[in-house]
């Protein structure tokens, strides 16, 4: 079992920034990709950033690239970070840490959640 918690959403002004993390605990071993989703009132859940474990690769979504960075704190998954510049109000929802281990099992872990509001 893995636990995630993430931390940092806020109320931010256009073009500001904010870093999110997300702690994780428990069987983080098993863990080979993070990544972060958000969900906006009304739309569906929607992959932002991921990282994962061969190589440490990352992808981004297209409304996010040059303006989001997803990153570890160390080599470990102990703690994963979004950080995000230049917001726009469009990048309001709530966002969610992810943990996926590698076949057989795979399994998919889901934080809380936690809000970032992009408004002047």
């Amino acid at each position: 079992q893995v636990q995630l918690v993430e931390s940092g959403g806020d109320l931010v002004q256009p073009g500001g920034s904010l870093r999110l993390s997300c702690a994780a605990s428990g069987n983080i071993f098993s863990i080979n990709a993070m990544g972060w989703y958000r969900q906006a009132p009304g739309k569906a859940r929607e992959l932002v950033a991921a990282i994962t474990k061969p190589g440490g690769i990352r992808n981004y979504a297209d409304s996010v690239k040059g303006r989001f960075i997803i990153f570890k704190r160390d080599n470990t998954w102990n703690t994963v970070y979004l950080q995000m510049g230049n917001l726009k109000p469009e990048d309001t929802a709530v966002y969610y840490c992810n943990a996926q281990t590698p076949q057989p099992n795979a399994d998919s872990y889901w934080g809380q959640g936690t809000q970032v509001t992009v408004s002047s």
